[in-house]
């Protein structure tokens, strides 16, 4: 059944294409900025993370090796977290100043194609 023969209800506004809506520059954009920022920044820590797992399983003479009061193997698992933090940092403030506004005004823009409802909740018509 397509979108033509579906059952219309008299004054009800006509559905949103969202397929027309993500092919819109804007929303490519969007994805772009995205895709540009997560994935070589997802890349670079796998690498890192393989680094020090194949460190751990190969390298053991070096992993054991003392560096200011611990071994190499315990700095690098601690870098391993202290990586996480700035990369979770580093992704909340390109998402603030670049993703968050432009995906808040194309969400805007879909909720004006939104046509309201009234519910009744408990007896109320909100």
């Amino acid at each position: 059944m397509s979108d033509e023969d579906a059952p219309t209800v008299e004054g009800a506004a006509p559905s949103i294409d969202y397929e027309e809506f993500q092919a819109r520059p804007e929303f490519q954009d969007l994805k772009h900025r995205l895709r540009k920022f997560v994935f070589p920044l997802a890349g670079a820590f796998l690498a890192w993370f393989l680094l020090y797992v194949f460190l751990g399983a190969y390298a053991h003479e070096f992993m054991a090796q003392p560096l200011l009061g611990m071994n190499v193997g315990i700095w690098f698992g601690l870098l391993q977290f202290l990586t996480t933090f700035a990369i979770t940092t580093a992704y909340v403030m390109y998402t603030n100043r670049r993703i968050d506004p432009l995906a808040e005004s194309l969400r805007a823009e879909l909720e004006v194609m939104v046509p309201t409802i009234d519910v009744e909740v408990e007896g109320d018509v909100k």
